[in-house]
């Protein structure tokens, strides 16, 4: 098949065409759709997405793309879900994710299922669409020759705007194509400002640990802060010069924290608001209080608590967040116990997502209302789920009523520390 062809046939190509040149297809209900009661934007019936641009096709929602997720590859519909929940959180595209299979198996539905791509494969998707990369990891090659299908592909969506971005090659057949921008073109880029969402701006692309510059700050001023006055600053500056190297390089070693999720549910009665009050303090407190003593927007707490039978000295510090987005791989042998609604949806970004694999590694904590019955789900996942229930809130009598939360508090408190000794925490740190 000619690269040309290849172009046009490739389902994935032709997305990220489409967006490029911001004609994006529609989705239908037959594969020539010629009236407007043929098309919809429900992607529950819908059976083919159609493309306008550059040549009337079609393409059933089923096909499988070159995006590969978990060795297999994703169907068209999935793709062109996650472009269309590119701006929501990963609670929200869980969510929709589990709606419309739900909407995709009742009658009248197209059938299938919507694959739920975890958050670094969605990421990677969404910049690979928008042209921020290049390549990707998760898409497989085409047979032919890639980088003469990719200089086709983007010769395509220059050749539609005036300027723009001229794709040439150069040097032997293989070798990557040499873009050169437009003069007027990179002056509208120089005018831009990238967006991004509360994590980025406040810590940048990844978190980024400084804490080691505060050791060799105190290599320099902590030995002077006491020191009387009558040293002059020139014999000073001569005593830290004359350090060795080794001992300003010489890096004291540090407990990894331990880490807490909660649940990013609506309904759970413990959230980043009021988890503080509740661990650390003993004391229920509506998350929408203004009683509560953190703030709603808070997306990291640290709490310290002392476990004698870890270790007797030191208090441990304690990681809580709701949401695994900025884990790096080795924060999940750091996770301790997760705070869970009984809803599965919340372990879809998660490294384990079936229930039964996590709970060997972490503690599971369900606290509900007194009274009310326990989810059949939590009952199901047994001795890894430990069980609390709290007295209701009580608008009249506030927080002097909550005498018994002390109690609930000190157990759960009882029951992490039992299972971090069993998974082999010790005053050194986490386990190998």
């Amino acid at each position: 098949m000619a690269e040309s062809e290849i172009v046009l046939t490739d389902s994935l190509l032709n997305l990220k065409r489409a967006v490029a040149s911001n004609t994006l297809p529609i989705p239908t209900t037959s594969a020539d759709a010629t009236s407007a009661s043929e098309t919809t934007q429900n992607l529950a019936i819908a059976t083919y997405l159609q493309f306008t641009e550059p040549n009337h096709q079609s393409y059933p929602l089923d096909t499988p793309t070159r995006f590969i997720s978990s060795d297999l590859p994703v169907d068209l519909r999935s793709i062109y879900f996650a472009w269309q929940q590119k701006d929501v959180t990963i609670p929200e595209y869980i969510a929709s994710a589990q709606q419309l299979n739900e909407e995709l198996s009742a009658p009248g539905g197209a059938g299938g299922k919507v694959q739920n791509l975890v958050f670094v494969e969605r990421l990677d998707l969404l910049a690979w669409l928008e042209g921020a990369s290049d390549e990707s990891e998760y898409i497989k090659p085409l047979p032919s020759d890639g980088t003469a299908i990719q200089a086709a592909t983007a010769g395509h969506i220059t050749s539609s705007a005036t300027g723009g971005v001229t794709t040439t090659l150069s040097g032997p057949t293989g070798t990557r194509p040499i873009k050169t921008i437009d003069p007027r073109l990179q002056y509208i880029y120089n005018g831009e400002r990238r967006m991004g969402d509360r994590n980025t701006v406040l810590r940048g692309i990844k978190p980024t640990d400084f804490s080691h510059i505060r050791k060799y700050a105190e290599t320099f001023l902590g030995k002077n802060r006491h020191r009387p006055g009558h040293q002059s600053s020139a014999t000073t500056n001569t005593v830290a010069n004359n350090q060795p190297l080794v001992n300003l390089q010489k890096k004291a070693g540090r407990r990894p924290d331990p880490i807490i999720l909660l649940s990013p549910s609506a309904s759970s009665i413990l959230r980043m608001s009021n988890i503080k009050s509740f661990l650390d303090s003993g004391t229920y407190i509506p998350s929408d209080s203004s009683l509560a003593g953190s703030s709603t927007t808070a997306n990291l707490l640290h709490i310290s608590r002392l476990l004698p039978s870890i270790d007797p000295q030191r208090p441990l510090r304690f990681i809580l967040v709701e949401t695994p987005e900025q884990f790096r791989p080795d924060y999940w042998s750091r996770l301790v116990a997760v705070f869970t609604t009984g809803q599965t949806w919340q372990f879809k970004s998660y490294k384990w997502q079936s229930p039964a694999d996590l709970f060997k590694h972490a503690l599971g904590i369900y606290v509900g209302w007194k009274g009310e019955d326990v989810p059949g789900t939590v009952k199901g996942w047994g001795r890894g789920v430990t069980v609390s229930q709290i007295e209701k809130w009580n608008q009249q009598q506030g927080t002097q009523a909550r005498w018994r939360d002390r109690e609930v508090v000190e157990s759960l408190w009882g029951r992490i520390e039992e299972s971090m000794r069993s998974r082999g925490w010790s005053k050194d740190g986490a386990p190998p």
